[in-house]
């Protein structure tokens, strides 16, 4: 049964997630913790001073930090982002399984996956979007309820964007999902500008380099 992380990886390359299989490598970055942990930090980072939040791998300004957490500070959803009703939660549904980030408490609950990276000026990028489908479909199995929306969250900026189970957003997730159930060997190179972040480039036969961030491990 594929993870999420291995679904979200297929979604921007299957041939990467082969190479990843071959040699056992699904772990993240050392950077990556640290990244994520800015994520339960928030309330107290929205006051923090300019020292302390230099000191920290935030992708923008102290002042900007402050503002993005003050603008989200003013949705619905963050009391329980900051106070989730559980966190590191293991998921297994029919398809797929994983850890989700945070739950957070509702009626229905929400699961949300936490990116190191940025996120585009909309929505959130392919292989996250694949990412949240999957987790909100091993939720609504487990709890034998519809999961309606993922959150993805990007707490290097600040940001946090909703992803909800569009029709489009299912089948593009259930595509990916046959791929990688149908890999036995290696698929077809895709050899464009996403071999320029692959780690993977010389085994495979292009230049690359780490796009492990843009996947949200």
């Amino acid at each position: 049964m594929p993870t999420f992380s291995e679904l979200a990886r297929a979604a921007y390359c299957p041939r990467q997630l082969y190479y990843a299989r071959k040699h056992d490598d699904g772990e993240p970055p050392p950077e990556t913790d640290a990244k994520q942990a800015l994520a339960f930090r928030y309330d107290e980072l929205r006051t923090a001073d300019d020292a302390t939040l230099t000191s920290l791998p935030i992708d923008c300004s102290p002042n900007a930090y402050r503002d993005a957490l003050d603008t989200l500070a003013d949705r619905p959803l963050w009391d329980d982002l900051c106070a989730p009703a559980e966190t590191d939660y293991y998921v297994e549904g029919k398809d797929c399984r994983g850890l989700l980030h945070k739950l957070l408490a509702g009626d229905p609950p929400t699961p949300t996956i936490i990116s190191p990276g940025e996120p585009p000026e909309t929505g959130v990028w392919e292989p996250q979007t694949v990412r949240a489908v999957a987790a909100a479909k091993a939720l609504a199995w487990e709890r034998e309820r519809e999961i309606p929306r993922t959150l993805v969250e990007y707490p290097t900026v600040g940001v946090v964007r909703e992803v909800p189970l569009t029709t489009r957003r299912t089948a593009t997730y259930r595509q990916v999902l046959r791929t990688v159930r149908s890999m036995e060997g290696p698929p077809p190179r895709v050899d464009d500008s996403r071999c320029d972040t692959c780690e993977y480039r010389e085994e495979c036969g292009v230049s690359t380099r780490s796009l492990k961030s843009l996947l949200g491990f």
